[in-house]
């Protein structure tokens, strides 16, 4: 098969789809490899390192676009790559399409046959695709929250460890998933006291044995959410519904109780956001303020690591863009269930249930599509 990567070109998206690795393993699978020029310059892999490992070096994403069957991407495609999809292409990518009614109108109208890295599962409802960005958009949530914090930056001039003498900041963490945890991980290591809501039991009883007394549990129902946001000094939206847009837990009404220049960092807004008052922002202007709370609602907060995100993206990508280079899409769907479920668009259909709900579309199910 002809597989192409190009060069994202989301506003401060510095991942690729393939690094040089991942293109020699597909070239030694005996699949043609297009590269668009400068594609990698964000992780430090240069033109001539594609070359090096069997990539052909393209002059622009269009030739990749017009003359590919599988197209490998970080980011949804943007609204200028969209119009160069084409029927019968594999698109192998984040998608987020429940928040996103026009990409996925879009994608319908392309043809185009749209796997999802975020709903394709692992064994026990996990998503490993998914995982390894959850853990860095956690680790890094923290990072961004400590940073907005800072009265310069217009937060409440809290450091999350304190000092002695000067209590800690207080966080509270909505959602005890692989984003959560992380999230928690660091702010307990920064010293800071840790509040982690989830609604599952089983999910606070690991919580609880993993922290002890480092972090504290709640569940989270809207009395308990609404005084941890209340008390907090940073929130972090760690919710996820695959494939579905994220509930809103935050409510505007919330942000009256408050502590001025605290902050609310929005990892679920690639899903639509967790807060009422999230909209999604960039690197290059990452917070606004509502009510006199920071929001910092960042859609690809791992592309600013570019170099550890591409990396451990393609560690889980790769082996399901060599099936699907080797079988054909549809052969690598049917042997795998849980690549199947990453099946969100096909031939102008709606193939995920959630998206379909979510966007008032007609849904077609995968196990139809692939009879």
């Amino acid at each position: 098969m002809r597989v192409g990567t190009v060069r994202e070109i989301k506003n401060h998206e510095y991942r690729v789809g393939l690094a040089p690795e991942s293109v020699r393993e597909l070239a030694a699978h005996g699949h043609e490899v297009w590269v668009e020029t400068g594609a990698g310059l964000g992780i430090g892999a240069t033109d001539a390192d594609y070359e090096a490992a069997g990539g052909i070096i393209k002059l622009s994403a269009a030739a990749i676009f017009a003359d590919c069957e599988m197209v490998v991407k970080v980011k949804e495609p943007q609204a200028a790559e969209r119009r160069l999809l084409r029927k019968g292409q594999i698109l192998f990518t984040y998608l987020h399409l429940a928040p996103d009614p026009e990409q996925t109108a879009d994608l319908i109208a392309s043809g185009v046959t749209a796997i999802a890295y975020e709903t394709v599962t692992g064994p026990g409802n996990t998503l490993p695709l998914l995982k390894p960005m959850s853990q860095v958009a956690g680790r890094m949530s923290v990072q961004a929250g400590a940073s907005a914090l800072e009265k310069a930056h217009g937060g409440r001039g809290v450091l999350l460890g304190g000092v002695p003498g000067v209590m800690p900041g207080r966080v509270a963490v909505i959602g005890g998933g692989v984003v959560g945890f992380n999230a928690a991980q660091v702010a307990v290591g920064m010293g800071a006291d840790v509040t982690i809501l989830d609604r599952d039991p089983e999910v606070l009883e690991r919580l609880g044995i993993h922290f002890e007394a480092r972090a504290k549990t709640r569940f989270a129902n809207q009395a308990n959410i609404a005084d941890c946001v209340a008390q907090a000094d940073l929130v972090i939206g760690a919710v996820l519904v695959p494939g579905a847009a994220a509930p809103k837990l935050v409510t505007r009404a919330m942000l009256s109780t408050m502590k001025p220049g605290a902050v609310l960092v929005d990892v679920a807004i690639d899903q639509g956001g967790c807060f009422e008052t999230s909209h999604a922002t960039t690197h290059a202007n990452p917070t606004f303020v509502v009510d006199g709370i920071v929001h910092y609602c960042v859609a690809n907060m791992p592309g600013a690591v570019a170099r550890t995100s591409t990396y451990a993206l393609n560690n889980v990508t790769l082996p399901h863009a060599l099936a699907i280079a080797g079988k054909g899409w549809k052969a690598a769907l049917k042997a795998n269930p849980h690549l199947a479920a990453g099946l969100n668009v096909h031939a102008g259909q709606v193939t995920y249930a959630a998206v379909a709900e979510d966007l008032g579309l007609p849904y077609v199910p995968v196990a139809k599509v692939l009879a």
